[in-house]
């Protein structure tokens, strides 16, 4: 196949190097070409890796972790949890922006683009980049997962600091890739309408991250979109 050139903003190419050039990756490869022949693939090529490049490596201050891109047509743009200006925002975003009303006192804003939390240093990561035009989780284990837990390997051990915002079971079982001696780790539960009052609500997760951040004369989040 070759080497494996992914578009994808140039800290994280050089720190995933090692990534790009393994067997699992060139698999995942061909897998997503083969895919594509039959199926629409969610988000389009150009945004798998908007994460990165919205938040090159050196800047990253907070990660979030989601598990699944949106599998609704024109929803996944390549950070977890946001869809385009224009799209409607999911339940669990209404939840994580009447969590930020209700912790900041932030309006709710009119649409669910969080790239400007992305260009403030917010990685808005999810587990799998793919997925398959409405079919939820279609490309867990393919081999997204083994890069996704190695780019938090990566920041746990190439940073200090970073706050990890777990929300759910499935990010808290990510919790053994990171360093909590160095890096802060709030835990709460998903903002999904199942699960958003066992304890994403009043979680104030967005004014704890801005007090670790300033604890460490790190500029606080704008979280107002």
């Amino acid at each position: 196949m070759g080497t494996i050139n992914p578009q994808i903003e140039n800290s994280w190419k050089t720190i995933l190097m090692d990534e790009f050039n393994t067997s699992y990756f060139a698999t995942l490869k061909y897998f997503l070409i083969k895919e594509k022949q039959t199926y629409k693939v969610y988000p389009p090529g150009n945004q798998i890796f908007n994460a990165f490049n919205h938040t090159p490596f050196d800047r990253v201050k907070v990660v979030i972790l989601g598990q699944d891109p949106y599998h609704g047509k024109g929803q996944a743009h390549g950070l977890c949890f946001s869809v385009p200006k224009g799209i409607k925002p999911p339940p669990s975003l209404e939840n994580i922006f009447k969590e930020l009303q209700n912790d900041l006192g932030i309006s709710i804003p009119d649409h669910g683009n969080l790239l400007k939390w992305a260009e403030q240093g917010i990685l808005l990561l999810n587990a799998t980049l793919t997925v398959r035009a409405n079919q939820a989780g279609s490309h867990q284990g393919k081999g997204w997962e083994n890069f996704t837990n190695a780019v938090i390997q990566k920041i746990s051990d190439n940073k200090t600091g970073v706050v990890f915002l777990l929300w759910g079971r499935y990010a808290q079982a990510k919790e053994t890739l990171i360093d909590t001696n160095k890096h802060f780790v709030l835990k709460a539960a998903h903002p999904s309408p199942f699960s958003a009052y066992n304890g994403f609500f009043g979680c104030k997760h967005f004014s704890k991250a801005n007090d670790i951040l300033s604890n460490q004369n790190l500029t606080p989040i704008d979280w107002s979109l």
